[in-house]
């Protein structure tokens, strides 16, 4: 597998957001929704994705950065941290130890397994392993190759982590149980899910798509809302009812209250990833009568001398 950064057009040094904001756009770009017929795009976007697993996980990250493993996550040295190294025999020069190989486990360690890895089954002599035996290993059967699903999901359902139900390549039909901090682009491996191979199935890799409501707008982890008031509701005041993603709920308007003012409902808004809930943000829009003959008889006579465009300097 080629290197991840490479993969995902980025710096060595790049941050987490840079890397998922190169993954998202080329996750966009390369899904096989969009390129149901260029299958290098779904290599492309397989290499991506498992680009994206490696550098999103901090752990695996720091090791790849360290060459402790490699792309695909597998040990990059399996020699590293033994002690003696290889010193061929003769000229007073000593060979391999027991001591060399401590943290092996030195009671179970086969030495011709190993310098059959190292040689690729051939020894100095004989086309053999050196230490006997000339079979090379074998590498592992591979597994299935991963499928990609994109999910959409209801804007609500988002916000309140309600379960989805997909239908996956084989016909079943699952439900699914949305993360904390979800959002658009958020993407979720389903382990064996995918197809079949002589290793085992590979995964299924959905990729969260939010749809957008007509009422509700998303900021961060809190929901905005406009809502509408009566002219008598913004003078005098009162109780209204107010939609929000939970369900309606009661809010008080105070007397006197202006057009654009921002009022706060706690622990309404989208679920973060520690479990703590953004809120709804309600901007108040004051709604005049369709029919305006009635409030200018009551205001006749009447005049507001206040200036509220003071403040700007007009």
């Amino acid at each position: 597998m080629a290197d991840p950064y490479t993969t995902l057009g980025i710096a060595r040094g790049a941050s987490e957001q840079d890397i998922k904001s190169a993954y998202r756009k080329l996750a966009k770009e390369l899904h096989p929704d969009r390129n149901k017929d260029n299958p290098k795009a779904a290599e492309r976007f397989s290499q991506v994705t498992n680009a994206y697993d490696l550098l999103s996980d901090k752990d695996k990250r720091a090791r790849f950065d360290r060459g402790e493993i490699d792309a695909d996550g597998n040990p990059a040295n399996p020699f590293a941290g033994m002690g003696g190294g290889f010193r061929p025999n003769g000229g007073g020069q000593r060979g391999f130890r027991a001591e060399d190989f401590q943290g092996f486990g030195t009671e179970d360690v086969d030495l011709g397994d190993i310098f059959e890895g190292l040689f690729g089954g051939r020894g100095g002599r004989g086309g053999g392993s050196p230490f006997g035996g000339g079979q090379q290993r074998r590498q592992p059967p591979q597994k299935g190759a991963d499928i990609a699903y994109k999910l959409r999901v209801p804007f609500i359902d988002a916000a309140t982590l309600k379960d989805q139900r997909i239908t996956l390549a084989d016909g079943k039909t699952i439900d699914l149980k949305l993360p904390k901090g979800v959002e658009d682009g958020t993407q979720m491996r389903l382990k064996g899910k995918g197809q079949h191979g002589p290793g085992g199935a590979g995964d299924g890799l959905v990729t969260i798509a939010i749809d957008k409501h007509k009422a509700y707008k998303r900021e961060g982890d809190d929901v905005r809302l406009d809502l509408p008031i009566t002219l008598d509701e913004a003078v005098n005041g009162g109780k209204v009812r107010v939609p929000t993603v939970d369900g309606p709920v009661m809010m008080t308007i105070k007397p006197g209250t202006n057009g654009g003012t921002v009022l706060r409902l706690k622990g309404k808004g989208f679920t973060r990833k520690n479990g703590t809930r953004g809120d709804q943000l309600v901007t108040l829009e004051i709604q005049l009568p369709g029919d305006l003959d009635e409030l200018a008889k009551r205001l006749e006579g009447w005049k507001d001398e206040s200036d509220p465009r003071a403040g700007l300097g007009v």
